[in-house]
């Protein structure tokens, strides 16, 4: 008889809610990083986690209309992370392009997420909220 092993698909959930100041991005900075830490994830990935997450919540808190709190969920794989950022408010994503055009600062944010991590997702839910979903993946 053959036994069926199955993977575990999330090691844990974090979830973390923020003001949606600048001031508090710092407080998920180290959440992530004291995450990322509970995962093979060499000191340059976690570092690249801490900057893609400040630019997130940064991003988030320009492009969104006026919601109070940011949601971090972080979910842990076996082998990777995925981080949603969300707010309550729109987030407009022509706010900020892709990539960063003719020397403008601009959308510089998003880009560099797109450097840092493996996928990047966004998903606008019109004026309930919208969610940014990173996920870096361990010996990438």
């Amino acid at each position: 008889m053959k036994e069926i092993v199955t993977e575990a698909k999330s090691l844990g959930t974090v979830e973390l809610r923020i003001p949606s100041k600048a001031e508090w991005v710092a407080v998920a900075r180290l959440t992530v990083a004291a995450i990322a830490n509970r995962l093979p994830f060499t000191v340059e990935d976690i570092e690249d986690l801490k900057l893609a997450i400040a630019e997130a919540c940064t991003y988030v808190i320009h492009a969104s209309s006026g919601a109070d709190t940011i949601d971090i969920i972080c979910d842990t794989g076996p082998a990777d992370l995925t981080i949603r950022v969300r707010d309550r408010g729109a987030i407009h994503p022509e706010a900020a392009p892709r990539r960063p055009a003719g020397g403008s600062v601009e959308g510089l944010g998003i880009f560099l997420i797109q450097a840092l991590m493996d996928e990047v997702k966004h998903t606008p839910e019109g004026d309930s909220g919208g969610e940014l979903i990173m996920t870096k993946r361990v010996g990438s």
